[in-house]
C-alpha cells in the first residue's frame, strides 16, 4: 500500500492499493475510488475488520463513539486508489500501530487503517460543566498490528514527555497520544477560577513517557465561537437565518 497526503489546510488521504490489500474505515467515510475497488460494510467491518469481528467488535466501537458498521475496500483485479478527505481544516497524522505501542485518539479522530488495528473504548468520564455540556469525554483506543491513519483539526503540534513530565491540557485540545502517557480529566481548582476564568470546568492532565499531538482547533470550541456570531430565530435574525448559509450552519450546530 502506498500512502500519499494532498493539499495543506484541507488535507486528502489517498491509499493506493495492491491486488489483495485493504483498507478500513467507518461506513460512508469514502470520498473517491476508482472501479478496481471494491468494498463489503458490516458490524464485523469485513474481512479483518477494525475493531474486531462480530456484536462485541460492533459494541466496542459504539462505546468508544465509533460507528456500528465498518466498510473494508479492497483491490480486485488490479491496481486501485481510495481517497478519504479531511472534514475540518487540518492534519492527517500516520500512526503505525504495534502489540504493546497503542494510541489514544479524540472521538472523531480516527480515519482510516489497514486490516488488523483495532479501535475501542480507551478512556470515558463524564463532563458536566464547561463547553461539553455534559456530553461526557470519550476517547478511543487503537491497538492492534497494523498502520492507522488520525484526523486531527487545525494546526497539530507534538510533544515527547519524558517519564514523569506532565502537560495540563484542555480537554478539546487533546488530540492523539500513546497511550503509555498517564491521562485524566480533573476539575480547574477554585470555584472563582472554574465559573469566572472563562478557561472551563476541566483539564485535562498528561503525564509521560510518551508522545502527545495536540491540536489547536477542536471542533466544540470552534462551534462555541461561531454560535455567538449567528442570528437568532427573532425578528431581523430569524429572516436572516433563512439564508443557505445561516440556515445550514445553525441547524448542524443546534
Amino acid at each position: 500500500m502506498e500512502e500519499t497526503i494532498h493539499g495543506t489546510v484541507m488535507p486528502v488521504l489517498e491509499l493506493t492499493l495492491q491486488p489483495g490489500e485493504s483498507v478500513v474505515t467507518e461506513a460512508g467515510e469514502f470520498s473517491w475510488m476508482t472501479d478496481a475497488i471494491t468494498f463489503t460494510t458490516g458490524a464485523g467491518g469485513g474481512a479483518g475488520g477494525v475493531g474486531g469481528k462480530g456484536l462485541m467488535g460492533a459494541v466496542k466501537r459504539a462505546v468508544g463513539g465509533a460507528s456500528i458498521f465498518m466498510t473494508t475496500y479492497t483491490a480486485e483485479g488490479g491496481v486501485g486508489s481510495i481517497s478519504f478527505a479531511s472534514k475540518m481544516p487540518g492534519h492527517i497524522v500516520p500512526i503505525d500501530v504495534t502489540p504493546g505501542n497503542d494510541f489514544m485518539v479524540h472521538r472523531h479522530g480516527f480515519m482510516a487503517a489497514t486490516p488488523g488495528v483495532e479501535l475501542g473504548l480507551g478512556f470515558q468520564q463524564s463532563i458536566t460543566g464547561g463547553i461539553f455540556g455534559g456530553m461526557g469525554f470519550l476517547l478511543q483506543k487503537i491497538s492492534g498490528q497494523g498502520r492507522a491513519f488520525i484526523d486531527l483539526s487545525g494546526e497539530v503540534l507534538a510533544f515527547d514527555l519524558q517519564p514523569g513530565q506532565s502537560m495540563r491540557v484542555h480537554p478539546g485540545h487533546v488530540g492523539l497520544f500513546q497511550a503509555s502517557v498517564q491521562f485524566q480529566v480533573m476539575r480547574v481548582p477554585g470555584l472563582v477560577n472554574r465559573y469566572m476564568g472563562g478557561d472551563g470546568h476541566h483539564f485535562a492532565v498528561m503525564t509521560g513517557p510518551g508522545r502527545i499531538w495536540l491540536q489547536s482547533m477542536p471542533v466544540p470550541i470552534l462551534a462555541g465561537v461561531i454560535e455567538h456570531y449567528l442570528p437568532n430565530d427573532q425578528g431581523r435574525g430569524g429572516e436572516l437565518a433563512t439564508g443557505a448559509a445561516g440556515g445550514l450552519l445553525g441547524n448542524l450546530l443546534r
